[in-house]
């Protein structure tokens, strides 16, 4: 059976299903010993790499491995809790909501994006550790999902993430000067391979396996924001204040998107201005889009302010993911992801429509 699904997310996620999950796992993780380690690859199909890593790094490269590593634990968390939801039969992850997948083949392959997701981690900390600098360790997660398809559904989306931020990582690491720059082969290699997940996660929601021919670019400080949405507050070791990223406040969206012009309803916990601000919208590789908000639209509530804009879904618009932005200015071309991030104010608004 055929569906059309969409999923609207920002950094403001209330609802949360279980206890917070906490490390280490069962195998060791995220300080697995030689055997352990061993089974870790065995799982994964593939052992960690042992290329030459740097032995110094500069500091832009430092904090955007501190990302990388933070969104691999956070990951190997989230499957490790999606793959004991389905083993153990949790309601709404036995057989019946998982149907027609087969159930031996989706357990082998969460297992094996388990296993891969540790080692990108694994692979994330030896960098720094082998630069001497701190590791990143886990903090206690939580994940807003009840069901096999609303997991599937955010596990798309924060990959889509992942897949608009790793070639910044790419870049970061090639023009920084250093030594770091022989990780850039290393780097695209797990585009690759979080792009070969990401075709998963759609075919098992019976999309088309490739969203679009370019898919959409982000920024490391949206990133870093969305990814704070599943961290309890306060239980890192290493205090994500401490990263040298921006966090920027939510924007929530009200309206579900199709793939058609319309107008959306947006909520922030502020105020908003039609007059300094607009929105503006990532796409797939286009330029960004900038929208003015409605000022007749613009009412307060409680903590906060909502507010319509347009969607112009038809003027060039990918499917997947796209990624709304309210910033400063209401006028000008803005060249690039991080140009929009420069200037923003509430972000990101994370919007799947396909």
């Amino acid at each position: 059976m055929y569906f059309t699904s969409f999923v609207v997310l920002s950094a403001s996620v209330a609802a949360v299903v279980g206890a917070p999950f906490t490390f280490p796992t069962a195998d060791g993780f995220p300080r697995p010993n030689r055997t352990q380690l061993a089974l870790i690859q065995q799982g994964a199909g593939g052992t960690l790499s042992n290329a030459f890593l740097p032995t110094s790094l500069k500091s832009a490269t430092i904090t955007i491995l501190e990302l990388l590593a933070n969104n691999e634990i956070f990951e190997v968390a989230f499957f490790t809790q999606l793959l004991t939801n389905i083993t153990t039969n949790v309601p709404g992850y036995d057989a019946a909501a998982t149907a027609p997948l087969d159930r031996d083949y989706l357990i082998k392959a969460i297992s094996t994006i388990v296993n891969q997701e540790k080692l990108h981690a694994l692979g994330a900390r030896g960098i720094l550790a082998g630069a001497g600098q701190p590791v990143i360790e886990p903090c206690q997660y939580d994940f807003p999902v009840s069901n096999f398809k609303e997991a599937i559904l955010l596990a798309q989306t924060f990959t889509d993430i992942a897949l608009g931020t790793l070639p910044e990582v790419q870049v970061v690491f090639a023009t920084d000067g250093s030594e770091s720059n022989r990780n850039v082969r290393l780097l695209g290699s797990i585009l690759a391979q979080e792009g070969q997940q990401d075709g998963f996660f759609r075919f098992v929601q019976q999309k088309t396996p490739s969203a679009a021919p370019y898919l959409t670019g982000g920024s490391a400080g949206f990133a870093f924001t969305a990814l704070q949405a599943y961290i309890v507050p306060g239980s890192c070791p290493k205090p994500l204040s401490t990263i040298d990223l921006p966090t920027f406040k939510p924007l929530n969206i009200l309206t579900k998107p199709m793939a058609r012009n319309m107008t959306l309803k947006y909520s922030v916990d502020g105020e908003v201005s039609c007059k300094d601000q607009s929105v503006v919208y990532l796409s797939g590789q286009n330029l960004p889009v900038r929208v003015p908000i409605s000022c007749s639209s613009v009412k307060p509530r409680p903590g906060g302010s909502t507010f319509k804009a347009d969607f112009p879904f038809q003027a060039g618009f990918s499917n997947g993911l796209t990624i709304a932005v309210v910033v400063v200015g209401t006028t000008g071309q803005l060249r690039d992801p991080n140009a929009v991030a420069e200037v923003a104010v509430y972000a990101p608004g994370l919007i799947e429509v396909n």
